[in-house]
């Protein structure tokens, strides 16, 4: 067991110290690169060969999920036809750890024919792809986590942390938003969480369960349990919010006395509840639930009148809690 547990730390330790070693890549040269991105009028274009294939695409899919347009193109199927995605203002990014991988090497006179701008992501400062690109990044790697140095592992790393770089970078450049991120996530949690709004989820109308200071705790019960949501508003004779009644407060009530005949809302309330403003995220309104404790939110207006309500497994079931 030690051996295997010394094995996984050695792996970990040895990318670590990539990563760290790639700091030095982060010079005038990647100033060049993300400027020269930055400037362009086309798209980003990665290609890569094998595992440096795989890579191109999670940077790819990472570069348009924060605001630059990219695409993946295979270096074989470039040479069959697919080189025709490729525009004179894109910039093409060649990822090779070797630098001379022969279906990199074959595509480079072609893309150089094109006038594009060639950025270089490898490991060898000498090869012909750095030589022949116009911007060369050092992905180079004192030693593969593979004992062998056979399968890449601290060099994809290293590959894929700078492609991260570059992507975070160029967000920054372009004052990047959240508001930005979640117009293009629009499906699943993270979506939602950076998007969606109390008003499109609170529950309104007819089903928000209110009573005034003055109902009957029995019918306060009878309030409570027909609407479901465990909570009930209390409103003032004009409408606004006077407090809430929750299970818990009856349940408090009732350990106290059973003699429940005589009281009335405003004798259990608890005043001055939390509440928010129906513009803010639902996301928002789960973690001020969470931080104090609540498991549902009266949503006003600007009068301090009840035009909502939502329940704290509601937003969860949404998928709204951090992941």
């Amino acid at each position: 067991m030690n051996e295997i547990i010394n094995n996984g730390k050695e792996v970990i330790r040895i990318e670590a110290a990539a990563i760290a070693d790639l700091q030095n890549s982060i010079n005038e040269k990647f100033v060049e690169a993300v400027e020269t991105i930055y400037a362009s009028k086309g798209r980003v274009v990665l290609t890569g060969m094998g595992k440096s294939g795989l890579i191109a695409r999670k940077i790819v899919a990472t570069l348009n999920s924060t605001g630059t347009a990219a695409i993946y193109l295979h270096p074989t199927d470039a040479l069959h036809g697919d080189l025709g995605m490729v525009r004179s203002e894109d910039v093409v990014i060649l990822i090779s750890k070797s630098g001379n991988t022969e279906e990199i090497s074959n595509l480079l006179p072609m893309l150089k024919r094109m006038s594009v701008k060639l950025i270089a992501m490898c490991g060898n400062v000498d090869s012909k792809l750095a030589q022949e690109s116009n911007i060369f990044l050092n992905i180079a790697v004192k030693e593969e986590a593979c004992p062998y140095d056979l399968a890449p592992t601290a060099s994809t790393t290293a590959t894929l942390v700078l492609g991260d770089a570059l992507a975070v970078s160029l967000l920054k450049k372009r004052n990047f938003t959240a508001k930005d991120f979640a117009f293009l996530h629009p499906g699943g949690s993270l979506g939602k969480r950076l998007s969606l709004k109390i008003k499109e989820v609170m529950i309104t109308g007819d089903r928000i369960p209110r009573v005034t200071k003055e109902t009957s705790i029995k019918d306060v019960i009878i309030e409570i349990t027909s609407k479901r949501l465990g909570t009930t508003c209390v409103l003032e004779s004009d409408g606004t919010l006077a407090g809430i009644i929750t299970d818990g407060d009856l349940r408090r009530l009732l350990e106290k006395t059973l003699n429940i005949s005589g009281l009335f809302a405003k004798d259990v309330m608890t005043g001055k509840p939390k509440v928010m403003k129906e513009e803010f995220l639902a996301s928002f309104a789960l973690q001020q639930m969470e931080n104090f404790k609540i498991t549902s939110l009266v949503i006003v207006d600007d009068q301090n009148r009840p035009v909502g309500i939502v329940h704290l497994h509601d937003l969860i079931n949404l998928g709204l809690q951090s992941r």
